[in-house]
């Protein structure tokens, strides 16, 4: 039987600090496969991946460092002209970034980020950013897709300030080190629904924290824009559920969920001493394992999931 002290998930996060320090270190060798200032860049992935191509995106651009849009792999517009496509993945198979990258080539300049360097994608991109290290036994991703984001934020300020809305990405490590020890109270643990909400680059943590959520313990959460909350979400809050913001909060939200007798969350919510809104997404992977160890499940190999998405007879 899975416990706390054996599980892989639980391990893999843990180390989120280190792993993301080490990172930062490195980041000058990793630059030449990374977006440079100026280029009109595509950010794909698929599922976790996805998210933090988001976050990348919203960074990206609020930086002044060009024109990101981010896709779903299988939802790439073919057409647009980029000067980069960035595809994330961690397994360097899923099948529809490896048939994206193949129907591109030639066409713009690819990048890849893996953990894996003996996959296809080391072929398929025309640069590749291996972060090995990061790489994890378990099914469901936490380090290596916060790796990527630290990677690419630290780029990001190694080419200039930190992104508006973001402090150091130093102040990050501390915060995950931080993190690790933050109590998960009763409010979290025995809530009945988690709703997270995230303004700009933090809408893609809160996409991906509900995602850690139903993938290790198959709990029932949503994610949305903060100020879409009030147009219809905030129908599911009340007493015994959680509505969980990274980042700022909007004016009068706390309050409105209040009103309606749910629980605020905001961990990074804009003060001093608040902590960066990626070392939050830390605190929710905790919480997603505590409840898939707490309800008999393992996160480690969830229901219904595998490591990478292979499909059969493939569009080329």
């Amino acid at each position: 039987m899975t416990t706390f002290e054996t599980c892989r998930t639980s391990i893999e996060i843990e180390s989120q600090p280190a792993v993301w320090q080490r990172t930062v270190d490195s980041v000058s060798g990793h630059a030449p496969a990374l977006p440079r200032r100026g280029e009109r860049v595509a950010v794909v992935g698929c599922g976790t991946s996805w998210f933090m191509a988001h976050a990348y995106a919203r960074l990206r651009e609020a930086a002044g460092h060009g024109e990101t849009d981010a896709f779903a792999a299988s939802e790439f517009p073919h057409g647009r002209r980029y000067d980069r496509i960035l595809a994330i993945s961690r397994s360097g198979t899923t099948t529809e970034v490896l048939d994206l990258l193949g129907r591109v080539r030639g066409t713009a300049p690819t990048s890849a980020i893996t953990a894996d360097p003996d996959t296809p994608v080391m072929t398929a991109a025309d640069a590749v950013v291996v972060l090995d290290f990061a790489d994890e036994e378990s099914v469901v991703q936490t380090r290596f897709a916060t790796t990527v984001l630290v990677l690419l934020r630290a780029h990001l300020e190694a080419e200039g300030a930190p992104p508006p809305g973001t402090g150091p990405v130093a102040e990050a490590v501390r915060g995950a080190r931080r993190a690790l020890d933050v109590p998960l109270g009763p409010e979290l643990t025995g809530a009945e629904q988690v709703t997270f909400l995230g303004t700009g680059w933090t809408y893609g943590l809160a996409q991906e924290a509900a995602l850690k959520m139903r993938e290790a313990a198959g709990a029932w959460t949503e994610a949305y824009p903060a100020m879409e909350y009030r147009h219809g979400p905030i129908s599911v809050t009340g007493p015994g559920r959680v509505t969980w913001l990274f980042g700022a909060a909007p004016q009068g939200l706390a309050d409105d969920v209040a009103r309606v007798g749910g629980h605020f969350v905001s961990a990074s919510g804009g003060t001093g001493d608040g902590l960066d809104p990626l070392a939050d997404l830390v605190i929710a992977q905790r919480l997603a394992v505590h409840l898939a160890l707490t309800s008999g499940q393992n996160p480690d190999t969830p229901r219904n999931l595998t490591r990478s998405v292979i499909l059969q007879d493939s569009p080329a």
